[in-house]
Formats: structure tokens, C-alpha cells, sequence
């Protein structure tokens, strides 16, 4: 039985480094000009552009919303600086649908800090994600890059890794998503994002 085990590990850890090991092209999805190339929400007054920037900020009924890419995905690597500018943020990158996404800022349900971690509904975050108090500057730029191959996620934090988690219910191809997460007061921007087919 251990002998199955460790043949099981070796190859499921050599599959994923040999997939990694790829190093995918990462492509620019933003312009810094508008929002060509994302499918912005009917009426939109929550994601706006300027100087390069994408920014999301509440509005007065606090609805909330989402940003996707006009795109598909199946396996995938999106790299983005994003900054935490006013109010609770509550944020986060979608994957592939709205059921499950890696959180950035406050959890709305734990009310501290979830940047890096996974949130999936039935199981709230299953895995928390490593020393980001230590990593996260506050008020500044920060770089996250999230890998989602099939439901294996894995998420580097200003260059560091934070998060690995395997989902079992995950949507197998589907858009990307940012969030601007509903009934809270908030601003957050994003820069440089970049995606890569893996």
C-alpha cells in the first residue's frame, strides 16, 4: 500500500511540474485604455479606466458587480498588480464561473484578510493561504498570479507562493471573473493583467 502511494505522489508531482514546467505565454487582456477584450455589465458605473489603471468602486445601492473576459478558458494563468485603495475591499478572480474564486481583501464571512484563498460555496475557504500579512503591502501595488488547471489551483502572492488547493466540483471551461463584491462600500484597482493558456 505505500509503495502504491508514493507511485501515486511521484506522478502526480511529476505531472504537474511537467506542466508547469511549459512556462505559458502570458498575453496582456487590459489595454489601459478601455475595457476591450472584458464584457462590462449593462449600465455600467462600477468599472472604469484611466492612465493604464482598471478601476472598481461601489456604487451608491451597493450591488456590486462582476467583470468578465469576452474570452473562454479550460487551463489557464492570470497575472495581475492590483491595489487596495478605500473602504472594505472585498474582491476577488472568478474561475471560470461565479461559484468559485481566489479571494482578495476581507471576507465578508470571516471578516479578516482572505487575500490568496480559495472560496468555494458548501465549503467557505477550505485552505487559507500562507503568511500574506507578511507579504501584502498595504496601500501600494501587489502582483498575484493564480494557475487553474482543471480544479488544481495554485496562487503566488508578490512572487511568492501562498496557496495550493484541489477543487472537485470545478466548471471545466468558462470566463474569467473580478469581482466587486456586493452591499460594501470599497475601491480597488488593477494593472498589467496578463493571461496565458496553459
Amino acid at each position: 500500500m505505500k509503495t502504491k502511494i508514493v507511485i501515486t505522489f511521484f506522478i502526480l508531482s511529476f505531472s504537474t511540474l511537467t506542466v508547469f514546467a511549459q512556462d505559458p505565454v502570458l498575453k496582456s487582456a487590459f489595454n489601459g485604455k478601455n475595457l476591450k477584450g472584458w464584457v462590462a455589465p449593462e449600465n455600467n458605473t462600477w468599472w472604469t479606466v484611466n492612465n493604464g489603471i482598471l478601476t472598481a468602486k461601489s456604487g451608491p445601492e451597493k450591488k456590486g458587480s462582476i467583470l468578465w473576459t469576452d474570452k473562454e478558458y479550460t487551463d489557464f494563468v492570470i497575472e495581475t498588480d492590483f491595489r487596495y485603495d478605500e473602504g472594505t475591499v472585498d474582491t476577488g478572480i472568478f474561475i471560470r464561473n461565479e461559484s468559485q474564486q481566489i479571494q482578495m481583501g476581507i471576507s465578508g464571512s470571516l471578516k479578516r484578510d482572505m487575500t490568496g484563498s480559495p472560496y468555494i460555496p458548501g465549503k467557505g475557504y477550505p485552505v487559507e493561504a500562507l503568511n500574506v500579512k507578511e507579504i501584502l503591502k498595504p496601500n501600494d501595488w501587489n502582483t498575484i498570479k493564480v494557475i487553474a488547471i482543471a480544479g488544481y489551483y495554485e496562487v503566488w502572492l508578490n512572487g511568492k507562493h501562498v496557496m495550493s488547493y484541489t477543487s472537485d466540483n470545478y466548471v471545466k471551461t468558462g470566463p474569467i471573473g473580478l469581482q466587486l463584491h456586493p452591499n460594501t462600500e470599497m475601491t480597488a484597482s488593477f494593472r498589467n493583467i496578463k493571461i496565458g493558456k496553459m
